[in-house]
């Protein structure tokens, strides 16, 4: 069954509409390339958007009450949203989450090192990607070091007009025959990606020649740290650097219909998410959203969705709201439903064997809706029960968002997986929803206005359904 194109259904105050959220998530994932910096700005947001801190209001003691919007930043790498309904939180909740973190490359604990008159940062790679497309093209750093003596120093280097950029080396053409031989995933070796961040030496300005030699180079690299941040070697020990695509995000194509960018998974859902939770006025349920971190390598840590700072800070909330106790809140989670908000390939024509042409999702045909995901026989994968699924499609229809159901490509062709199932360990209903892709996990990924503006329409009509 074929979907239809989005882009015939809008009039012009809804183009307006459409390319106004396009023009601000554009803005978002340009200035924030990490986790880190995705939260502090949606912090900023939800301040200004009437959110207070939980933390304040637990010390505090305050009861809240219907209306309420509060928010819990979760090691600044993880954000949880409430806006409280009128129903008792017990009766469940309506929730929308996303991963913040996306595939990049984070530099080593003891990263700085010269080999041939250049200054190197060692990395390792973070989630799923091709090392080849990391060479050859320009990056930049983002990350913060933090000191022994408690304070944490921001780094963003590669972004303005005015900086420099970084670089990992290719071997030319005309010596690659031995390299152009080997399989893509063998090409580039992950340990090679290292990232040229210097090339000139420190002198003391004697004019002898011996004190250019030995680690010169590294030298001058450290002491530029040195004067712009106050940091030394040792520091980089507890450093958190991620190597990302240098620049902005941009408008693709002609007709300016799509988006080029790093970093649409997962950001584009969790903007979308971030602001239907943002322009929802008291709801009838409880509502949440979940910017997490750490999807990328399979939900892990601390700040992943793994752990159990959502179910704490539903604990915190429910006590607050005099609806304190385990049995309560175990009732919450399980009577609460959720949109895992995750993005979903685009079907390529450039790839179409790697599809499965009418169950895939088509940029510009509305919001994606995964009954499943996982790989092979469905593997590791949250499945929606139907009773959902078509609960789901009424609340979309009756709120007239555009919408399409799809796969991860062909059975046994990959696949790939999401927080959603980690939340249904609660027994709650959960359902994959997204944005389609193309070029998923490249440096630069692709999606298209419409999309983004059904997946803002589609979270919005989520949390304000007057249906459980």
């Amino acid at each position: 069954m074929e979907r239809p194109c989005a882009w015939n259904r809008y009039d012009d105050g809804q183009l307006a509409d459409l390319e106004s959220l396009a023009a601000d998530y554009r803005t978002f994932i340009s200035e924030n390339k990490t986790e880190r910096e995705c939260v502090a700005a949606s912090v900023r947001l939800a301040e200004a958007a009437g959110y207070t801190d939980l933390a304040d209001a637990v010390a505090a003691g305050r009861a809240v009450k219907p209306g309420d919007r509060l928010y819990v930043n979760t090691r600044g790498k993880a954000l949880t949203l409430f806006c409280v309904g009128t129903e008792p939180i017990e009766a469940g909740m309506d929730i929308l989450g996303a991963h913040v973190d996306s595939p990049r490359l984070d530099v080593k604990q003891n990263p700085v090192y010269e080999k041939a008159d250049l200054a190197f940062l060692d990395t390792h790679y973070y989630g799923g990607l091709k090392a080849n497309l990391w060479v050859a093209t320009p990056l930049a750093i983002h990350g913060v070091v933090a000191k022994k003596d408690g304070s944490v120093v921001p780094v963003v280097v590669g972004e303005d007009p005015a900086d420099p950029v970084f670089c990992i080396s290719d071997i030319l053409i005309h010596l690659a025959q031995e390299q152009m031989k080997k399989p893509m995933a063998e090409a580039v070796e992950h340990e090679k990606l290292d990232v040229i961040v210097g090339g000139r030496p420190l002198v003391d300005g004697s004019g002898d020649d011996d004190d250019a030699k030995g680690e010169a180079v590294k030298g001058l690299l450290l002491q530029i740290l040195g004067d712009r941040y106050g940091i030394e070697e040792e520091d980089l020990l507890s450093a958190e650097l991620e190597v990302v695509p240098a620049g902005p995000a941009r408008d693709m194509g002609f007709d300016r219909s799509m988006i080029l960018g790093y970093g649409h998974d997962d950001r584009v859902c969790a903007y979308t998410s971030l602001r239907a939770m943002l322009d929802v006025e008291a709801p009838r349920r409880t509502s949440a959203c979940l910017l997490v971190d750490k999807e990328e390598i399979g939900s892990v840590g601390a700040t992943g969705m793994d752990a159990l700072y959502f179910e704490n800070a539903v604990a915190e909330l429910m006590e607050l709201a005099g609806e304190g106790g385990s049995l309560r809140l175990h009732r919450a989670l399980a009577n609460s439903r959720m949109l895992s908000s995750d993005v979903s390939a685009g079907f390529d024509p450039a790839y179409a064997d790697r599809f499965e042409e009418k169950n895939s999702a088509f940029l510009g045909r509305g919001l994606c809706f995964n009954k499943y995901t996982g790989s092979r026989g469905k593997s590791g994968s949250n499945d929606a029960d139907a009773e959902y699924v078509a609960q789901v499609r009424a609340i979309m229809d009756g709120a007239d968002v555009a919408f399409q159901t799809c796969e991860l490509g062909r059975v046994n062709a990959g696949g790939g997986g999401t927080i959603a199932y980690l939340m249904a360990h609660y027994g709650m209903d959960v359902i994959d929803s997204g944005v389609a892709v193309l070029s998923m996990h490249s440096l630069w990924e692709v999606v298209s206005k419409a999309d983004v503006f059904e997946a803002y329409r589609g979270y919005k009509a989520f949390l304000e359904c007057p249906e459980a």
